[in-house]
Parts: structure tokens; sequence; C-alpha cells
């Protein structure tokens, strides 16, 4: 089912939220491409941000990051590796600024007044981002489970590295995120609850699915 088909002028937003390597992205990405949503990794963005300070080193973070951001594309976010551990470690520490999260969130928001069809998944995409998409998911799974998914993926460019350092970071990463003053990860009271964990992709999409299904039919009936 495209929605650009079958509602046609309508609009339709998803928002993902769930700690680090809680398999949102691979659920967000996997709805947005069952329903031919525009998407949008808002982990990406802290990424690419801190690879541009870490990279360039500027007197003025700010200056740069709104420079860089007027002429960012999504295609672009694609053609950098930002997953690198210490790209992983600094975005923690650029997630909790303000003025820098101000920066993100007028990205994302643009993003989907552009695109009226769209899934972005995240941190905050529920309560800050997009309070009023209409369906929201929520990501979550063992320390154990994210750490095992986050380390296969790093030992292909990593192949040194430690399930235990991965796990610790991880651990870290999510401490700060729920503890974090601005925006910290929260789950919204309208998500709806993917553990990562005691699903296979398949079953966590049927899962998605059928919840969209639903509040479609409620939004723009049969």
């Amino acid at each position: 089912m495209e929605l650009n088909l079958i509602y046609k002028n309508k609009s339709f937003q998803i928002s993902c939220d769930g700690g680090a390597a809680t398999g949102k992205t691979t659920g967000a990405k996997m709805i947005s491409k069952k329903y031919n949503l525009k998407f949008l990794s808002s982990g990406l963005l802290y990424r690419y941000t801190s690879y541009l300070i870490l990279k360039f080193k500027p007197k003025n973070n700010i200056n740069l990051i709104k420079k860089k951001f007027r002429a960012l594309t999504i295609k672009k976010l694609k053609n950098i590796n930002l997953h690198t551990q210490k790209i992983s470690a600094y975005s923690a520490i650029v997630a909790k600024k303000k003025e820098i999260r101000s920066i993100m969130k007028k990205f994302q928001i643009e993003f989907a007044k552009k695109n009226k069809n769209c899934c972005i998944e995240g941190r905050d995409i529920s309560t800050k981002i997009l309070p009023g998409s209409d369906v929201k998911f929520f990501f979550k799974c063992s320390l154990n489970k994210a750490a095992l998914r986050r380390y296969k993926e790093l030992k292909k460019t990593h192949p040194n590295i430690k399930l235990k350092e991965v796990k610790k970071a991880l651990r870290i990463r999510n401490l700060s995120d729920t503890r974090r003053k601005n925006s910290p990860l929260l789950k919204h009271p309208d998500s709806v609850e993917i553990d990562t964990g005691k699903l296979s992709k398949k079953a966590m999409l049927i899962k998605m699915t059928k919840h969209v299904e639903r509040i479609l039919k409620i939004k723009y009936g049969n």
C-alpha cells in the first residue's frame, strides 16, 4: 500500500522513539518502505553534528553547525561514515546542548512540513518533534540484546572491538539520554511498544502494520 496513491493529497506521519540499538531504525525503515514514507533518522543528525565538530574543531560550534545544516541533504548524510565509537560517544555529549537541539529540531520540523507523509525516528520525536504524529512507536529491548546487535554492526568495520566495550558505551548513552535536562528519552502515552528482543523483523513489521492500518481506517475510513 502506498499512501501517496491511496490517500492522495492527505498526510500521514509516524514517529519512532527508543534507546540506542533497540531496533528503532530498522523498524522505522521497514514501515517507511511499506507505506512509501519519506524517512529521517534524527540520530544521523546528531552524529553528523559530532562529525563536524570533531573534524573541524571550530572556535564556534553553533556557527559551523548552522552553516552546514543550511546545505544539508539526506543524501549527503548517507555518504558519510557516521557510525564510529568516537562519534557515538560524542553524540551523547552534543545531544545535551540546548542550542544544538534547537537546530536539530528546526531541521526535523522543516523536513516534516515538506514531507507530509513521513517517518522520523529518534529519542524525542513523539514528545518534542512530532507530538501530533498519527502513529507513535516506542522501541525497547534488553541491554544485552542491544549490545550484541550493535557489536555485530561495528565488528564489520572495527574487527578488534570488544562486546563489553560496546555494552558499556550503550549503558552510558542510555543513561545520558534518559537523564538529560533537554528533551530526555521518554515514552509518549500514546506510543505502541515494540519489544525487538522478543520479535523477529517479520513479526515486528506485522505488529506495526496492524496498528498503522487501524489508525488509517480511523483517520480516513476504508
